[in-house]
């Protein structure tokens, strides 16, 4: 079985790429931009999967206010694109759309864990660009010939991860701070906020079973149902690096509207396609901060 990878030579990509043993990957890095329908039709024409993982996305929050529109390209009219196109092609396969936990915005505390029938409320313009994007699949899961399953990944760690991501910028750093015999005060943000960590490497796992399992039009929460305070990470991330670290807290870093606690509810992920976590948080900080030590910059 053939499948296609878009956003193949990303964070994720690059992991999905390694996970899906036995099968023909057909890795589209650096061959279609999904902005390009046509361009997009040509390349489908020549190698058409039996199925679909869509990660490439444009999903820097900040970068998503300082630009928009490109955001919109990317992630709405790129999916627009590949859908279609697919549809042309006689596509009659599974179609995975990678959305993100964000769309649901902010919630209460007693709204905590989150389901996936909690109402999309996006307050930036990548979630926004999401919940479209979501509205498009399920439109083609009753429309367009073939099947569309969601994934809504919360907050997920891993080595090459960008640092910026807090947990890959809280590594790095901390890294820096060893090699370099700096003092151990590390500047951050409001380090009492919550966040639902997952390896990045059971988000794939997740991935690969919705694709297989999951219900056509059905969305799932990919997290792992826990919350854990940024404090606590950093805990980790020092106690890996043999260093005990003193929090400055830097007022021009907090978000006053930020959400305070997020977690997600997996149940109907974990019910409905067998998915379980194999890796532990400490794990998951652990493969970070190697990946750190092993580079050069700082």
């Amino acid at each position: 079985m053939s499948v296609l990878v878009t956003g193949a030579d990303g964070f994720v990509g690059k992991y999905v790429c390694q996970a899906v043993d036995g099968l023909e990957l057909i890795d589209e890095a650096g061959a279609i931009d999904i902005r390009e329908r046509t361009r997009i039709r040509d390349f489908l024409a020549d190698r058409l999967p039996e199925q679909v993982i869509h990660l490439a996305a444009q999903s820097h929050v900040p970068a998503s206010f300082e630009d928009p529109e490109t955001t919109f390209a990317i992630n709405f009219h790129g999916t627009f694109n590949l859908l279609s196109a697919l549809q042309e092609c006689g596509f009659r396969g599974r179609f995975l759309y990678i959305s993100s936990g964000d769309i649901y915005g902010r919630v209460t505390e007693d709204q905590l864990p989150i389901t996936e029938e909690m109402p999309a409320r996006p307050r930036n313009p990548y979630a926004v660009s999401k919940v479209a994007a979501e509205a498009l699949c399920y439109q083609f899961s009753q429309t367009g010939g073939f099947e569309c399953v969601i994934a809504r990944p919360f907050n997920h760690i891993g080595a090459g991860q960008s640092d910026h991501f807090a947990v890959s910028d809280f590594s790095r750093q901390i890294v820096s701070i060893k090699r370099h015999a700096k003092p151990l005060v590390l500047k951050a943000g409001d380090v009492d906020v919550t966040r639902d960590f997952l390896d990045v490497r059971d988000v794939v796992s997740a991935y690969l079973l919705i694709l297989e399992k999951g219900i056509n039009g059905e969305c799932y929460n990919v997290c792992s149902g826990r919350e854990t305070r940024i404090r606590d990470i950093i805990t980790l991330i020092s106690q890996e690096c043999g260093l005990e670290m003193s929090i400055e807290q830097d007022l021009s870093r907090f978000r006053p509207s930020e959400q305070r606690r997020m977690c997600g509810d997996n149940s109907r992920l974990v019910k409905q396609t067998g998915w379980k976590q194999k890796y532990s948080l400490q794990e998951s900080v652990a493969s970070v901060v190697e990946y750190w030590e092993k580079q050069d910059n700082d």
